[in-house]
């Protein structure tokens, strides 16, 4: 209540102060807080009653409506006409139980994850494949799998010896022979001619590549020039670098280029003199090789007049 009487009478002194500041022309009437209002507690937000919060009421959800009406599919409709261009009205008569039928691979597909590899099922040993038996194994359990379909025939009866002996057929017996083994050995020894001792010894001289300068050589020999080549290209790019652009032009080869100018100036003024007598020039070709002969003298005698000129200067680069 104090609080609230301070700022009543503060805001009456800040309202008359103001009105004597403006002056009695200006002055505001400021009207005068009611005595039950300057006694009212200040709202400051806070409350006795507001420290406990009020228990919060859930409205209850009511339970799901559900029609009286049977489940039925509906007639006149186009959902059981997939992929079609003119779809035409289906379930006339009420037929169909269900509104849309269970076709394969006619929604969007498994849920997100739904295609990862399961970890536990995982492919076993010999799943899509089986194990080869060993031969203990089929010896015992299938012996007929062993057995040849068809033999091949003997090379004994390619030799007329009519083959190896029958199973039942009892071999011969008591065939001796008087052949002396040792004395038939010895006889051939004696009787064979002796054999040709064998030259070991190389003849170098017979050689094919005797005298000739070796392979590896040559191509050491051509990857050194290369190299030289190479260096000296280098080198004399590098001089080439080093020259100054501009040199003075040697007095023999300006009088040898001043010499060839000259020759070419009497033998294009004895042409052009040759076309003098001509006064009358009445074709395109007379015109032409006139005005080119006295430009070719133009330029000759011009080029004369710079080499005729001592300390000629030459551009490299040009």
């Amino acid at each position: 209540g104090s609080s609230h009487l301070g700022s009543s009478h503060l805001g009456t002194d800040l309202a008359a102060l103001h009105s004597r500041t403006i002056g009695p022309a200006k002055r505001a009437r400021v009207p005068t807080p009611d005595f039950h209002t300057m006694l009212q507690p200040a709202d400051h937000g806070e409350s006795i009653y507001q420290l406990v919060p009020p228990k919060v009421h859930v409205q209850p959800k009511p339970p799901m409506f559900k029609s009286k009406i049977p489940d039925y599919p509906p007639t006149a409709s186009t959902f059981h006409l997939p992929g079609t261009s003119h779809p035409v009205l289906s379930n006339m008569g009420g037929t169909i139980d269900k509104p849309v039928q269970n076709k394969s691979h006619s929604n969007f597909g498994k849920a997100p994850g739904g295609y990862k590899n399961d970890p536990n099922n995982y492919m076993k040993k010999l799943a899509k494949s089986c194990s080869v038996p060993c031969l203990s194994e089929v010896r015992r359990t299938n012996p007929e799998q062993l057995r040849p379909s068809h033999l091949k025939e003997s090379k004994f009866a390619a030799m007329g010896g009519g083959g190896p002996p029958r199973r039942g057929e009892a071999p011969v017996m008591g065939l001796k022979s008087s052949k002396n083994f040792i004395v038939a050995n010895a006889v051939e020894v004696i009787l064979a001619a002796p054999k040709k001792p064998q030259e070991t010894t190389k003849h170098f001289l017979h050689k094919e590549d005797y005298g000739k300068v070796p392979k590896y050589l040559t191509h050491i020999k051509r990857d050194i020039d290369n190299e030289f080549n190479y260096i000296r290209q280098l080198q004399e790019q590098q001089y080439s670098d080093s020259l100054p652009a501009v040199q003075p032009l040697d007095d023999r080869e300006r009088q040898a280029l001043l010499e060839g100018l000259k020759a070419k100036w009497e033998k294009v003024n004895t042409d052009y003199q040759a076309q003098t007598h001509c006064t009358i020039l009445d074709t395109e070709g007379k015109v032409r090789r006139k005005e080119k002969c006295e430009a070719e003298l133009a330029q000759l005698e011009k080029d004369i007049e710079k080499l005729s000129k001592r300390n000629i200067q030459v551009h490299l680069e040009s």
